[in-house]
C-alpha cells in the first residue's frame, strides 16, 4: 500500500524524524483555517502540496506557495479537483515553510533481485532521481543493507560518506538515516523515500517530503494499517473482492480469468493477451488466483467479482488439478453458476487438467450448462475465450 505524503510525514514524526508543521485540507476554506494556524506559530509562508500517489507534482502546478492565508485559501481552490498524471487531487497537505540552504535524497528499499535491503543516498537532492540516476549514476551512493543489522550509527555513517557528505553535514545526516530506517522496520515497509532531505538555514535536518510503501503481507501484524487506506480510490471490485479474501486485480480488458495458482494466472494472461491479437486485441480483464480450494462458495464468489465487471465479456477459468482435484472444482462449477442464477450471462471457457481431469469433464459435460464450453488445452481455452468475448463486445 502506497501512502499519501501526509500520512508518511505522520509516521515519520511518530519515529523521531524531523518533519515540518502539516494540515491536511479538502477544501479552500480549510486551507485558510491551517494557513492561519500555522502563520501564526510563526511560519513566514506556506506550502499548499497536492496529495496524490504519483510523481511530478511541483510541474503540474500541485504545489504552490502562498504568504498569505487568503493566499493558501486561493491557491488550494486552484490545486483541489486538479488531474495530476490521471489522479484527481481530492486533498492538500497545509505545510510550514522552510529557508532550505541544502537539498538531499535518501532511500531505503527491497532489493529483491539481491534478497537484501538498499539504502541510495545522495547531496544532489530535490529533482528526479531516475533522471540523476542515468545522467550522473556516480552522484546516487547505493549501500547494501544487511536485513540482520539495518542501518546503525555505523552504516549510517558509511552512507552519507559514500554520499559525499562533508564532515560538517554528515555527523548531522546520519541519525536521521536512522530514524528513517526505523520507520522502514518497524512499519514493515518496502519503501522509505525522502526527496529532498533538507538542512536548513538554522541547520537543522528537516525530511521536507515523504514515499513511504507499506508491505500488505504484514497487515495482520499493523491493525492500524486500515485506517491509512484510501478507500475512496479504492476499485470497487477490487475492494469487493478483498473482502470475500480473493487475490484479485482489475485489468483493462474485456476476458475475465480464473485460476489456482499465480504462476499459473499469470501464464493464463499471457496466453490470453497473445490469443486476443487475432480478435479484435481483446485482453485479460484481471487476475483472480482462487489457490488451492476451488470450492463452490469460492468458485462462485470468483465468478460474482469477475462477471459484475461491466467490461468482462467471457470468462476463461483455466484450473490444474492439484491437491484440489479436478471433479471437485467441476462440482465447484456447476454449483457457482446454480447460486448465481441469472447473474451469470457471460459465457464461460473452462480448461481442466491434472489430477482426476476425466471425471471433472465428465461432471461439466453431463451438466450441459449453455454457458460454459469446454476446452482440451490452455491455448485453446483462451483463443476460444478470446473469441467469444470480441464477439459479444
Amino acid at each position: 500500500m502506497d501512502l499519501f505524503e501526509y500520512q508518511a510525514r505522520d509516521l515519520f514524526e511518530a519515529h523521531g524524524v524531523p518533519v515540518l508543521d502539516g494540515i491536511v485540507a479538502t477544501t479552500p476554506a480549510q486551507a485558510r483555517a491551517a494557513a492561519e494556524q500555522l502563520l501564526a506559530a510563526g511560519s513566514a509562508v506556506v506550502v499548499v502540496k497536492a496529495q496524490v500517489k504519483t510523481g511530478g507534482r511541483g510541474k503540474a502546478g500541485g504545489v504552490k506557495l502562498a504568504r498569505s492565508a487568503d493566499e493558501a485559501e486561493q491557491v488550494a481552490g486552484q490545486i483541489l479537483g486538479m488531474d495530476i498524471k490521471g489522479h484527481t487531487v481530492h486533498r492538500v497537505m497545509v505545510a510550514a515553510g522552510a529557508s532550505i540552504v541544502s537539498e538531499y535524497y535518501f532511500s531505503v528499499l527491497l532489493d529483491r533481485s539481491e534478497r537484501r535491503y538498499l539504502a541510495m543516498c545522495s547531496v544532489e537532492g530535490g529533482m528526479e532521481i531516475e533522471q540523476l540516476a542515468v545522467e550522473r549514476p556516480e552522484a546516487l551512493a547505493r549501500v547494501p543493507v544487511d536485513p540482520r543489522v539495518g542501518i546503525d550509527a555505523a552504516k549510517a555513517a558509511e552512507i552519507v560518506a559514500a554520499a559525499g557528505f562533508d564532515d560538517e553535514v554528515g555527523p548531522l545526516v546520519a541519525p536521521v538515516l536512522e530514524r528513517l530506517w526505523e520507520v522502514y522496520r518497524d512499519e514493515d515497509a518496502t519503501l522509505v523515500e525522502v526527496n529532498p532531505l533538507v538542512r536548513t538555514a538554522d541547520g537543522a535536518i528537516v525530511a521536507l517530503d515523504g514515499k513511504v510503501s507499506l508491505d500488505a503481507n504484514a497487515d495482520f501484524r499493523h491493525p492500524a494499517h486500515a485506517e491509512l487506506e484510501d478507500k475512496d480510490a479504492a476499485d470497487p471490485l477490487e475492494a469487493k473482492a478483498k473482502a470475500k479474501g480473493l487475490n484479485y486485480v482489475k485489468l483493462d480488458g474485456e476476458v475475465g480469468i480464473i485460476g489456482n495458482g499465480a504462476g499459473l494466472v499469470m501464464s493464463t494472461l499471457d496466453v490470453v493477451a497473445y490469443a486476443g491479437e487475432a480478435h479484435g486485441g481483446v485482453k485479460p480483464a484481471n487476475f483472480l488466483d482462487i489457490g488451492g480450494g476451488a470450492s463452490a462458495e469460492v468458485m462462485a464468489n470468483g465468478l460474482d467479482i469477475i462477471l459484475g465487471d461491466p467490461q468482462v465479456k467471457a470468462v476463461f477459468v483455466n484450473v490444474f488439478g492439484g491437491i484440489t482435484a479436478c471433479d471437485a472444482v467441476a462440482d465447484g462449477i456447476v454449483a457457482a453458476l446454480a447460486i448465481l442464477g441469472d447473474e451469470a450471462s457471460k459465457p464461460l471457457v473452462v480448461r481442466l487438467d491434472g489430477n482426476n481431469v476425466e471425471e471433472g469433464r465428465r461432471i461439466l459435460r453431463e451438466a450441459a450448462h449453455p454457458l460454459v464450453t469446454l476446452a482440451e488445452t490452455m491455448d485453446g481455452g483462451a483463443d476460444k475465450a478470446a473469441e467469444l468475448a470480441h464477439t459479444a463486445a
